[in-house]
């Protein structure tokens, strides 16, 4: 960028950046008054639509009639609203708002969740990164208009019947940003319409091997690792294309990436051999060897996914993490203001909050606290109201509140309720494991006297174990062809972990064998420690516990064959 240009857009946006961050941290102090107001201008501004009628919005005048008129919620709840504004019925919860897009995640049950994207959520999310990068690049101001790689997707997956886009939102925003930032984009925005992962990996190296990236942002630090990997798996092939200006993706690569990075993609034989240098030297080619300046590394760092970023430093060398904050398609619910931790502030300007503590959550009438209520060192469930029009939503993530900026929580992720798992972004629930165990029995005509299904961690690739008792098979064969049934309906339950799956974030499901009885013991043993009768006891068909497989006694374990 011309040195005189560059200059005074950084300058530029230095001042709106200090306006931006100073009102932010204003209102931190006074929470109360920023998410009533917050909430009523929510309220008041879909009254007239089909739900707020329903739901009698026009008597809402405190938050107590708020939780009066509006239970706590589950996507269930407002699914045949949203397939309404799918058809094309945008007031069934929107008044005079025009839908941008839905963004697509996963949900509780084989459907995937649908979240109407308005123009004001759409607003909402983009200020959310906005506050988030303000505070990045005041840490990191040596980083500021240099090389990023960010991997986004595709926000016009498919269309709805209405013809509005189903995708994903981080498509749209990346389509959205300024010509000078996309400049600074290492993957075009046109990458995020590459559905093949591998491919994605390797137009990103390829694009990389010949630029100086600075910067790398993705949600899941499982992408950073496998990533990382890739480039040495794949070293060969990727230095014989820089050498001759060639890209032999694995699958397709949209056409006009051919012409916007022909520069990049020129013959580069000088860059070739200083690459085969590298691999002749240290034996392998990682990414702390093509980027040796590199200087931060932006992800998720609370929760299971902290588990990946211990390969950060072999793969990557030493380098500060920021996480970018508790953020999903539903909505940004934190922003983290420091490095090296899973905490931040409550976003308290683009939502309403309220929080359930976890020990009460399946109680019939929880206690229901707002931000300013509550206390350090807590763990609490999280509900959403936001501009896409979800109310009350309870989301499923518990955190903790591990302090205060200002007078608002800082808040770091957990984990996902007890009824889930998510080893790295897959989201499986009980009822899912449940229904795909169930499909598979039917299948197979087979009979389990009990089962369980747990998240197992190893270092190359994490995998869910099913455990049952060895005396459930009659041999190994059953217990392999079993397991590649489970596997496959499991894809069906969830589309989340099909994803997982196919880009090689987390291994086949594998059969752990118990000894006889062991289910019944152990169950016998919880329920000494829980607490409870008989009669009330269920046994968890899933264990969301990566260190549940050591605790328990093994004979066996079998890998399935298929699937």
């Amino acid at each position: 960028m011309f040195r005189p240009v560059k200059w005074l857009l950084t300058k530029i946006a230095a001042k709106k950046a200090h306006r931006v961050r100073e009102k932010f941290h204003a209102l931190t102090n006074n929470p109360i008054d920023t998410q009533r107001k917050r909430l009523f201008s929510l309220i008041e501004r879909n009254r007239n639509s089909a739900f707020g009628r329903d739901h009698h919005f026009s008597e809402i005048k405190t938050v107590a009639d708020f939780r009066r008129h509006l239970p706590i919620a589950t996507y269930e709840q407002f699914h045949p609203y949203i397939e309404r504004v799918r058809q094309g019925e945008v007031d069934a919860m929107f008044d005079k708002q025009r839908v941008v897009m839905f963004a697509m995640t996963s949900g509780t049950t084989a459907t995937r969740k649908y979240v109407p994207v308005t123009e004001q959520f759409l607003n909402d999310y983009r200020r959310g990164w906005h506050i988030w990068g303000i505070h990045m690049f005041e840490d990191h101001q040596e980083l500021l208009f240099k090389t990023m790689l960010q991997f986004t997707s595709d926000w016009q997956e498919f269309s709805a019947p209405s013809g509005i886009p189903c995708g994903s939102i981080s498509g749209l925003t990346v389509q959205m940003q300024m010509y000078v930032v996309r400049k600074t984009f290492l993957l075009p925005p046109p990458a995020s319409k590459i559905k093949d992962i591998q491919s994605k990996y390797y137009l990103a190296w390829r694009l990389g091997l010949v630029r100086d990236a600075k910067i790398l942002s993705t949600a899941n630090p499982s992408t950073v690792v496998n990533f990382g990997r890739f480039l040495n798996e794949h070293r060969e092939q990727l230095i014989r294309d820089v050498h001759d200006g060639t890209l032999t993706a694995p699958g397709e690569i949209p056409e006009g990436i051919y012409k916007t990075e022909r520069k990049r993609l020129r013959a580069m034989p000088e860059r070739a051999r200083e690459l085969e240098k590298i691999v002749e030297r240290e034996g392998r080619l990682l990414p702390k060897d093509v980027w040796p300046n590199l200087g931060l590394l932006c992800n998720w760092t609370g929760g299971s996914v902290a588990n990946y970023m211990r390969h950060y430093p072999e793969l990557y060398g030493e380098h500060g993490v920021r996480d970018i904050g508790l953020i999903a398609s539903e909505g940004r619910m934190t922003i983290p203001i420091a490095d090296g931790t899973p905490a931040g502030v409550l976003e308290i300007t683009s939502s309403f909050f309220e929080f359930v503590p976890v020990e009460e959550m399946d109680s019939a009438d929880p206690t229901v606290l707002e931000s300013h209520e509550l206390q350090e060192g807590k763990d609490y469930y999280i509900l959403l109201t936001t501009s896409s029009g979800l109310y009350r939503y309870n989301i499923y993530d518990v955190v903790r509140c591990v302090g205060w900026h200002n007078k608002t929580p800082l808040l770091a992720f957990l984990n996902k309720g007890a009824n889930f798992s998510n080893l790295t972004g897959e989201k499986i629930s009980e009822h899912q494991v449940v229904n795909a165990v169930s499909a598979a029995l039917a299948k197979c005509e087979h009979k389990l006297n009990a089962f369980a299904l747990a998240p197992c961690w190893h270092d190359q690739m994490p995998y869910y174990g099913l455990f049952v008792e060895e005396s459930d098979f009659a041999d190994r064969e059953h217990a392999q062809r079993f397991a590649g049934v489970v596997e496959r309906e499991l894809q069906v339950q969830n589309s989340e972990y099909e994803s997982k799956r196919e880009t090689a974030r987390l291994g086949p499901i594998q059969i752990k064998l118990l000894p006889a009885k062991a289910w019944r013991q152990w169950d016998r043993e919880r329920l000494k420690r829980t607490g409870g009768t008989a009669e009330q006891y269920k046994h968890p068909c899933l264990i969301a516990d990566t260190e549940f497989a050591d605790s328990i006694p093994l004979v066996d374990q079998v890998t399935q064959t298929t699937g």
